[in-house]
């Protein structure tokens, strides 16, 4: 325990036990001069004694712990320790951005994403929105206990595009991850710049309608390309149209195909699709 003390706030073993002596010493004159103020009011012990003396050694303590830090000459180390506590106690906490994930497939790159975030206090993967009641992502979404929504193609692009559901799980921002129908004007009205896509191709190189999965590798093939890669970005009206926020790149070998190439391209979207949401989230927060 000392030794992960002393790591901690990074002290040697002498600084160690002066730090513990004036927590021991100013705790101590804490109590004292706690119980002898209440004292002087007259007020009998009873139940309403013992809440005063708790709230006057809160009170205190801060100020005893200081003076006795002094002459042990630790006055610089709980100075520094007593901003920090008062800091953590009064900072304000940081909202939570909610986040949809769109995808009609197994949800390999929602698995990642999911992955990504599940221990950031900033950020919730708050929905799983689906258009395949046989997806994949629909059983990942309740492993997971994330909520699902499966949709339905009339309401998305002739009604409301499901934006109530979406209020009421309080997304902020819809990542499209797989999702293979063309997102609504409405819904781009609605989350302007807060909807991104990514692309198993070089964009604006083979997009556009139809255009995905292995489709989309081989007419990369078939163009004899020397590359091929991911593209990040925003959603517009337009399929796969949207400003690019990253691309990645791999090399095309002689000898591939189809599945080769898919599978070049899976390893970069789960190395970099988490990660540039991670930041553009945070460049939003921080805005």
């Amino acid at each position: 325990m000392f030794s992960k003390l002393q790591q901690r706030w990074k002290v040697n073993g002498l600084q160690l036990f002066l730090i513990l002596c004036t927590f021991a010493l100013g705790g101590s004159l804490c109590g004292y001069l706690a119980r002898r103020l209440l004292i002087s009011t007259g007020l009998e012990k009873n139940g309403l004694w013992v809440v005063l003396y708790i709230i006057a050694m809160t009170l205190i303590w801060p100020l005893c712990v200081l003076l006795v830090s002094i002459p042990f000459g630790q006055y610089p180390f709980f100075k520094k320790y007593l901003t920090k506590v008062w800091t953590r106690m009064t900072r304000q906490k940081s909202p939570v951005t909610h986040v949809a994930i769109f995808a009609s497939g197994a949800g390999s790159n929602a698995h990642k994403i999911i992955d990504h975030f599940q221990n950031n206090g900033a950020v919730k993967i708050s929905l799983i929105v689906c258009n395949n009641p046989q997806a994949g992502v629909l059983n990942l979404a309740a492993a997971r206990k994330i909520p699902s929504l499966l949709i339905q193609k009339k309401r998305f692009y002739e009604e409301d595009a499901y934006l109530p559901e979406l209020a009421r799980q309080h997304i902020d921002f819809i990542v499209l991850a797989g999702f293979l129908w063309k997102v609504p004007v409405t819904l781009i009205n609605k989350f302007p710049n807060k909807i991104i896509n990514i692309h198993p191709a070089l964009l604006p190189k083979y997009g556009g309608k139809g255009m995905y999965g292995d489709k989309v590798h081989e007419a990369v093939l078939a163009a004899k390309e020397k590359e091929s890669g991911i593209t990040i970005h925003y959603v517009d009206e337009i399929y796969d149209h949207g400003n690019i926020i990253q691309q990645a790149t791999c090399s095309i070998e002689e000898n591939e195909t189809p599945a080769s190439l898919a599978q070049k391209i899976h390893q970069l979207e789960h190395k970099h699709y988490p990660e540039v949401i991670s930041h553009l989230l945070q460049a939003t927060n921080n805005s």
